[in-house]
């Protein structure tokens, strides 16, 4: 458990451990902002106010259940592999809490808890981020009850903590979480605050509403954030609450904001960073040829930090490595309204702390509003919808990272996401992972690069087990037991090869196309029709094709797309033979994106049609093809326009008066925060001596009495 206070942080301290056994099973760090130039009475007072022992932290120290460790003056503290290691005090602006508080995330996971006492500023409120990430408990005291609510309201303000309560009723949350780790979470709670079933008709709700299922979603974490909505709307009962989730939509959009909150930060672990920058991005360009296309997937990448930081690095790592390079950073999330607002790029002053001066100058312009990515920094990412656990992946990655998202899914589904990332790797790619995640099952086809900072190589191409392939979730019904599922998967190859082998025997030759006119699969011989492409190679149909027999499967599949039926031409001549072009578009349920079956028959083998097929105008589909090229282009020309603009008006801003205003500011809040600690520190330096001479003088009146 670790502890942050600062300014009024004594009085709290006091209360809660006066409300907590000796025997409660866990080990508490308290974290205060102390003048590193007075000695600290803490020892001493905790003494009066608990029966567990207290220390003062050492190096090396281990941690040890139904004890109190104090941070000492003029250090700073932070746990590893269950000891405390202390360094000195570095210069500047000290966040100590912060500090603890991310070390404890890193190293204990879930089983980390962060308490956040009265205090100025904001320490404590990053920290929280990730204790709440790595699936930990947050508590912060109420803003009421605190004598400086600084610390609270910014811990309040991240949308990570799991209670806000009173120092009194801190304890009884602490033991009911210890007692059972899910029994903050609503479906352990016996008095039906949610049960199994009650959390169905929630998922069921999500999942209508928005489209994702959450019953993939560890229950702890859902389940806190759904009993902290119920405690916030006063409903009794779980019943209550889904009732009113079914007649309030903004109830329903605010619990799937709770549940969705992203934690991101540019250059988030600045050393995993550092790595990325120094040993990996040179690596892949060093394995990529001039004029390939390096492709980084960003998964979960909620507000888009963490996509511009690897955009960042890439740009700089390409330019030094004097290649010419396109580079395509394809940053996915389920979150809509967090898409929005990375694809703006727009971010505050605060947002962009963590980015280095020359980065700041260089990939960002200064708005009134905060700072703006550049355009050029901006086209090198794709922001999309995707949701990992049913879409499709993407495919021949050099990169792929998905940080702190794994571990908020169950494990069965964790399996499931990783054997995605793994099919859409290249050989060699390189998978990043947050601190407190490994690929698990699957670790045997990644070899290591570094496992503090979790990066992975993708060793070979293999074909993983059917359950591992299929996206998509298993659904919330009785299984059909382990004999029926065996016979089921045994079946599976067989079957397949027999379906394989009547489309083939059934179907004239044709190709599966997806949305993007990309081949999937191929049913019959059709190497009479198609040709692979010089250089690049390339599963576009349409690069495949020549002559007459190009356009008219291009005008087909402009046709079929728009009207969404069959379209057929009859007899088109290629290489001096004739075919019957058929497109056929075929709408699968429960995926998003159509697909087209493009049959290529010679004439005389064309099975009969039941519609009656046009006869082949090429001028109009080439008038089509003209209105499709005309529209693009008109587009492209709107993109190009605005882009002009944005980098007129950043120009405009770019000026050197204002970078040396904006580098004064900056010295000046520098300058205000420390200013805070120092007074932070001296606040708390006197409240010590005040209770030591409270402690002085009680004893005086003692011995006056007694003479």
């Amino acid at each position: 458990v670790g502890i942050g206070a600062s300014a009024g942080g004594l009085d709290p301290i006091e209360k809660l451990f006066a409300g907590l056994p000796c025997d409660s099973g866990m080990a508490f760090v308290v974290v205060q902002h102390l003048s590193p130039n007075f000695k600290s009475q803490m020892v001493e007072l905790m003494g009066r106010w608990t029966r567990m022992q207290v220390r003062e932290a050492e190096h090396e120290m281990p941690l040890t259940t139904n004890e109190v460790y104090l941070l000492p003056p003029n250090a700073e503290l932070i746990v590893s592999a269950g000891r405390l290691l202390l360094k000195e005090r570095s210069e500047g602006l000290a966040l100590p809490i912060d500090q603890f508080l991310r070390s404890c995330a890193r190293d204990l996971g879930d089983r980390s808890i962060a308490i956040i006492l009265s205090g100025t500023g904001s320490d404590g409120s990053r920290g929280v981020r990730e204790v709440h990430e790595a699936g930990g408990l947050v508590v912060v005291q109420s803003e009421e009850s605190a004598k400086f609510d600084g610390m609270p309201k910014s811990a309040i303000e991240t949308g990570m903590v799991d209670y806000v309560a009173s120092p009194r009723e801190i304890p009884a949350l602490l033991l009911k979480h210890f007692a059972d780790p899910k029994a903050a979470s609503l479906d352990a709670d016996p008095a039906d605050v949610v049960k199994l079933g009650g959390m169905r008709a929630v998922f069921a709700l999500l999942n209508e509403r928005y489209g994702i299922d959450f019953s993939s979603y560890k229950p702890g974490t859902i389940g806190r954030r759904t009993e902290r909505r119920l405690q916030l709307n006063k409903s009794d009962s779980l019943a209550e609450y889904i009732e009113r989730l079914r007649n309030d939509r903004g109830e329903l959009d605010a619990l799937y904001q709770d549940l969705l909150i992203g934690v991101t930060e540019f250059f988030r672990d600045s050393e995993a960073f550092e790595l990325l920058e120094l040993q990996i991005l040179p690596q892949l360009i060093t394995e990529s040829l001039s004029g390939k296309e390096l492709r980084v997937w960003a998964a979960g990448c909620a507000t888009g930090e963490e996509a511009y930081s690897l955009a960042i690095l890439i740009a700089e790592a390409v330019e030094r490595s004097g290649k010419s390079i396109n580079v395509k950073i394809f940053a996915t999330d389920v979150h809509r309204p967090s898409l929005d607002f990375a694809s703006a790029g727009l971010y505050s002053e605060r947002s962009v702390a963590t980015v280095a001066p020359r980065r700041l100058q260089r990939f960002f312009t200064r708005s009134e509003d905060g700072y703006r990515v550049t355009a050029d920094l901006r086209r090198m990412i794709v922001f999309a919808p995707h949701n990992v656990i049913r879409d499709a992946p993407f495919t021949k990655l050099d990169l792929v990272t998905c940080r702190n998202m794994l571990i908020y899914l169950q494990p069965a589904v964790q399996r499931k996401v990783m054997s995605l990332f793994h099919f859409g790797l290249r050989t060699s790619g390189v998978l990043f992972l947050g601190p407190s995640e490994t690929p698990g099952d699957l670790g045997d086809e990644f070899e290591p690069i570094d496992q503090h900072w979790k990066f992975y190589r993708k060793r070979r191409d293999i074909r993983l087990l059917p359950g591992l392939r299929t996206p998509g979730i298993v659904p919330l019904l009785p299984s059909a037991g382990p004999a029926s599922a065996a016979k089921q998967n045994s079946l599976d190859g067989p079957l397949l090869e027999i379906f394989s082998t009547l489309l083939d025997s059934a179907l004239p030759p044709s190709v599966l196309l997806d949305s993007h006119q990309q081949v999937i699969h191929s049913f019959g011989d059709v190497s009479a029709v198609l040709r692979l492409p010089r250089g690049r190679p390339s599963l576009s149909l349409l690069d495949m094709l020549e002559g007459e027999l190009k356009l008219a499967v291009a005008g087909a599949l402009h046709r079929a797309a728009r009207s969404r039926a069959a379209v057929s031409f009859l007899g088109v001549l290629s290489n001096e033979r004739h075919f019957d072009v058929r497109v056929t578009p075929l709408d699968v349920p429960r995926m998003n994106e159509p697909f087209f079956l493009v049959s290529l028959a010679r004439a005389a083998e064309a099975p009969k049609l039941p519609e009656s097929p046009e006869p082949l105008d090429l001028d109009e589909i080439a008038r089509d093809r003209l209105d499709a090229l005309e529209l693009e282009l008109r587009h492209t020309k709107e993109n190009l326009q605005a882009t002009i603009e944005e980098l007129e008006a950043s120009n405009e801003e770019l000026q050197a008066t204002n970078e040396e205003m904006l580098a004064s500011n900056e010295e000046l809040q520098s300058t205000n925060e420390e200013l805070h600690s120092v007074n932070e520190e001296l606040y708390t330096v006197n409240t010590e001596y005040q209770h030591k001479i409270d402690e002085l003088t009680e004893l005086t009146d003692d011995m006056d009495n007694l003479l």
